[in-house]
Formats: structure tokens, sequence, C-alpha cells
């Protein structure tokens, strides 16, 4: 999504005011903005068509009219590939695909066929696939991990080439150095929960329980309460993931180079360090009730000759930063580099093209791994509530996707969606209610890897509504290709999907832009008609649940803080929690976190914004991976 550009008499976007810009891969051009402002149209500028009605059912994979060319690239720092939810920044091309870099996050070649080299790489993403009608079939053996006579092993890829993803961070909070001063709020302006990613919680996007948590203060203006440098990456190294952060009661944890920090969630001081062998590659935002997660990293730190592949699965303990166990699984003799890591039913499940396997939670005993037998494998998981694979069946150009909601202690099918042939990702936005995420027939046209969202009966695995939601008028993304639950501007409960549309023309007399959040009927597919406004030059992006309501993150204008609100589920009633210092200083650190390549949480009057790439490119002196506002 491109920054509007600047109204009239406007200031102009340079370094040091307003939000800044930070070089991208080469990309289209985007149309240049008309020297005069053009003449207010004699009515308000439509913006997406909130109440359309969803296409007819049968025919999925519909062409999509064409849209408006993409737009430039939001601030976002040097490209590797690009929710996630953790996440890649976009490569060239504003919109386009996420692809598997190579080493030291160089991207590969997009759209063309790779064969599998070393460390396996991943075949493209990105070319029109044909499809057919879908078939709703429920707990049939076609595609299932526990056949016993399968005809052949189809290699559609080996495991791909891993990211090096980083661990270490530098503190320094809002009391540091007088050179800090320039890039913290000290003495600037401060006027401006907890169950975010629970195992069988709302934080899984899906059912919703319980009652909001999260209030709105007295004073909502919040202060910074500490920021994190970013770390230095090594030497001849352009771009490292540090993907991965998580929230609990007391204790904020970041990815670092080869390492998890976790910070004391008021002052930033730190509380623990965990050392790792090697960079991150994975992780879940999902915890479990006494603050576990999953990740998986590399056994060693990568360098030019040995990239390293992504094998090791651990489970980390947040609240005493200790690792509490590390497992690896193989695939026939040959380790898996694993794509994405989840866990949810007391099971930590790791996907990749290799195949999937799995572990108990509490002792690292395997549940289930790769069958030389199988024609099929498991891509990929979607945790929380239940547990879900995307499997993936059939040669490269006849590819199947079964959603299948499965036992997370012996990995039975309990029910399974069969996908139109010829859809080749798919992302998980929720186990309960089950919705996925996919581009039918690479209709999106901008890289979000949506074009639908299917509303799946978890229980029968037949299909309840397809919701179209073209990429022209919903700013939702979803990294299906390797991150299968990473998706950001949409969240869901209350039996609904909550989705941010593209933004679009204010109206009126002004040349702003805005957006909004809107709501889908899950069991229907239809729109509610319910809708939160961003307001004037603000774009506003779902984060998750809080019980029956929505958190939502504002992006703010260039002379303005952030904001957080609450939305109320049934009256779309938006009540302000927090609103973001407006000094300089303040707004250039946090207009670098855009929800669409950043990772963002809230809870308990905290928002923790970080990166999740950390470059050798600096345009300033400091550059800043984390942070974190508080309100009184």
């Amino acid at each position: 999504m491109s920054q509007p550009p600047p109204p009239p008499n406007q200031p102009p976007q340079q370094p040091g005011f307003g939000p800044p810009q930070e070089p991208s891969e080469p990309q289209t051009p985007a149309p240049s903005a008309p020297a005069t402002p053009p003449t207010p149209p004699a009515q308000p500028p439509a913006g997406p068509d909130l109440n359309k009605a969803p296409q007819p059912q049968p025919g999925y994979g519909y062409p999509q009219a064409p849209g408006t060319p993409p737009p430039a690239a939001p601030p976002t720092p040097p490209q590797g590939p690009g929710y996630g939810y953790p996440q890649q920044p976009p490569p060239a091309g504003y919109g386009y695909p996420a692809q598997q870099p190579g080493p030291y996050g160089q991207p590969g070649p997009y759209g063309q066929p790779q064969q599998p080299g070393p460390y396996g790489q991943q075949p493209p993403y990105g070319y029109a696939q044909p499809t057919v009608p879908m078939q709703a079939q429920a707990g049939q053996p076609g595609g299932g991990r526990k056949i016993n006579s399968q005809v052949a092993i189809i290699v559609s890829a080996v495991v791909a080439i891993a990211l090096i993803v980083g661990g270490g961070v530098w503190y320094a909070n809002s009391s540091g150095k007088d050179d800090d001063k320039q890039t913290t709020a000290e003495g600037g302006d401060t006027k401006g929960g907890k169950g975010d990613g629970k195992e069988g919680g709302s934080g899984d996007g899906g059912a919703t329980t319980g009652e909001a948590e999260e209030k709105a203060p007295a004073a909502t203006g919040s202060k910074v309460l500490f920021q994190v440098p970013s770390p230095k990456v090594p030497k001849g190294t352009t771009s490292i993931s540090i993907a991965g952060s998580w929230l609990t009661d007391s204790v904020y944890a970041k990815s670092g180079l080869s390492e998890i920090t976790g910070y004391d969630r008021k002052t930033g001081t730190k509380k623990w360090t965990l050392d790792l062998p090697g960079p991150v590659c994975a992780a879940t935002p999902h915890l479990t009730e006494d603050d576990k997660t999953a990740i998986a990293h590399k056994p060693a730190m990568p360098s030019k000759t040995n990239p390293q592949a992504c094998t090791e699965v651990a489970v980390i303990d947040l609240e005493t930063g200790t690792k509490v166990w590390t497992k690896t699984a193989k695939s026939g003799t040959m380790p898996i580099s694993f794509n994405n890591v989840t866990l949810g039913g007391g099971t930590v499940a790791a996907g990749s093209t290799s195949g999937g396997a799995a572990w108990d939670l509490a002792t690292g005993d395997e549940r289930w791994a790769p069958k030389t037998s199988d024609s099929c494998y498991d891509a990929g998981y979607g945790g929380g509530a239940k547990l879900v694979a995307v499997r993936k069946c059939g040669s490269y150009d006849q590819r199947q996707l079964h959603i299948q909601n499965v036992d997370p202690k012996t990995g039975d099918i309990l029910a399974e969606y069969k996908m139109d042939e010829g859809i080749e990702y798919a992302a998980v936005v929720s186990t309960d209610p089950l919705v996925v995420a996919a581009d039918v027939g690479d209709t999106a046209g901008d890289g979000s890897g949506i074009s639908d969202f299917f509303s799946i009966d978890n229980k029968t695995g037949k299909l309840r509504a397809r919701l179209s939601a073209p990429g022209d008028e919903f700013a939702a993304r979803c990294d299906a290709i390797y991150k299968v639950e990473n998706c950001t501007g949409v969240t869901v409960g209350n039996d609904r999907l909550y989705i941010a549309t593209e933004e679009h023309d204010s109206g009126g007399d002004s040349y702003g832009q805005t957006n909004e959040v809107v709501a889908f009927d899950l069991a229907t597919g239809k729109q509610t008609g319910q809708r939160a406004d961003a307001g004037e030059n603000y774009e506003i992006f779902p984060l998750r649940m809080d019980g029956p309501n929505v958190i939502a993150y504002k992006r703010p204008p260039y002379d303005k803080g952030g904001q957080v609100v609450s939305i109320d589920g049934e009256s779309f009633k938006e009540t302000l929690l927090m609103e973001n210092p407006s000094t300089e200083a303040v707004r250039d650190v946090e207009s670098r976190k855009s929800p669409d390549y950043s990772e963002i949480q809230f809870g308990q009057g905290g928002l923790y914004m970080s990166s999740v790439y950390a470059s050798d490119f600096t345009s300033r002196e400091k550059e800043y991976s984390v942070i974190a506002f508080g309100t009184e």
C-alpha cells in the first residue's frame, strides 16, 4: 500500500520530517501525482464497494476485472522476500508474491521454475493455474497421512532455502545517553491483553469467548517506554530476518541475530537472554497458558559457503527464558528443513516441502513424521484452538490442497476439505472457526496472496461459504508460500471475518486517503454492513480479537502519532485506547513499522512494534528494531 501524495501546502517528505521512505527493490513505477491538485469531483470519490454481494458459488477461480496498477511500495527495510505473522518485506514490484531468498537474504528469480538444489529451493509462485469447481469432502482417505499403501513418492521440491534469521538485540531505554535523544521521546510531547495468540483462546483469531479485557485508560496519550536498536548484521550480509515477538503478562520477547531476549514490558530492562546456536527461521505467535511457544532455528550461524538448513524445532519458556527441548526430524534419511512451526492441542507441528512432523509440547516425544510411502506432504500447519494441516497432493502442474482438521495427538484426519486443483498455496487465517485464504487463479493482482476466503466447517469438512475479497478492494495479506498462518489486516471472531479495505480518497474537498474495517458473515459469505472508519489520512488495520471486540491499529498521517482502538463487535463503535506522541523523532521511528511488514503486539495498555529484518543499510545514525509505547 503506497503512501498518499501530500495534500496542498503539506510539507514535503524529506529525511527527518514525516514518514521516512526506505529504498526497495526495483519495481513498476506508480503513476506520479499531478503537479497541481485536481478539481474536486462533484460527488465524493467512491471507495471500495462495502456492500458488494459475493460472487456466485459456481466456477471458483473466476477472472477478476483488472484493477489499477499496483502502487509504489511503503517504507520497508532493504528487501529479502516478504506476514510474515512472522513476516518478510515485499520483493521487487510492490504487491508481487514473496519468494524465498538465497543465502544472506538475496531474492531468487521470480516466477521461474527452480530445480531442487542444496537446502531445497522452493518451486515458484505466481503463474496462473487452471481451476475447477471445488468439492467438499469430509473424512475421505485421499491424501491422508495414515494410508498404508501409497503409489509413489512425489517429490515436488526439497526443503526451502531458509532465510538467515536473527536473534541479538542491544537495549536502549528512554533514559539513555544524550546521543539517543534525537530518536526517542525523551522530553517530547506525550499527548497523543494478554490473550493474543493463546492456545485455545481467542488469540487464534477464531472462536470468541469471554468479555473484552482492553479498557480505555483515563488518559489515552502514550509515552515511549523503551526502544531497542537494530542489531548489526555480519560483514558481507545485506539483510537478516529477526522475525518473532511475543507478549506475556510481564515480558516482551523479541528475536535477534542468534538469541531471543526477554524485556520487562514497562521499562525495557533485560530480564533474560536465550542464546541460540543459529538464527531463528520460523516462529509461531501462539502461546500456551503457561507462556511457552515454539520456534525453528538453524543449528549454527550461516556462512557464505554454508547457509545452514532450518532443522531444529524448539519449545521456549518465555517467563524464564529457557529452552524446554529441541528436536529434529527426517524425511527418509534426509533431515527436514522447516518453513513454518505452530502449536495447538498440546502439540508442536512444523511443515515443509519435505513434509511435516509433530511433537508432544510437554515432553518433545515425536507424534508423527513424513512416511516414505506418502504421495502428499504437509506444507504447513495452523494452530491455536485446533490444529489444521495444509496438505499438498499431486504433481506440481496438477496440485491439489487438502485442508485437514487433524487430531493433534495422532495426526488422524477429523475432517477434510479439498480445494480446486491449481490453487497452489493457502493460508490458515483461523482454526476455529476454520477460515482459509487463497489466491484463486492468481487473480488477486496485488501480491497479497488473497482473492478469496473459504469458511469451512471443521467438523464435517464442508464449505460453509466463500467470501470474495478482490485485491484492489481489500488490504489483507497472507504469506501462504512459507508462513502458512501468517496474515495481516484480517482477524476472525463472532463467526465473522473482519478485514481492512484498501486506501481510497477521503472524498469531498479533501485530497487525503482513508480506509475502513468491514465485516463478513462466515455462514453466508456476505458483508454485514458494519464498518469502522479510519479517519482522514489514517489507515486502519485489525490486529486481533479481544473477546467480542476487534483491536485495531491506525497508521497516522505525517504529522500525528498512531492510534490503537477497540471496535465493538456488534455496534462497531470505536473506543480510543492509545494515541502515540506526535513529535517528529517518535514519528520517525513509528512510521517505519508498517503493519504489513512489521510485528505489532498490543495488550494491557502496551503497544510493541518491531521490525522483521535487520540490514546493513542505514539512512541515519540509528535504526531501531523495537519501539514500545504505554499509557499511564
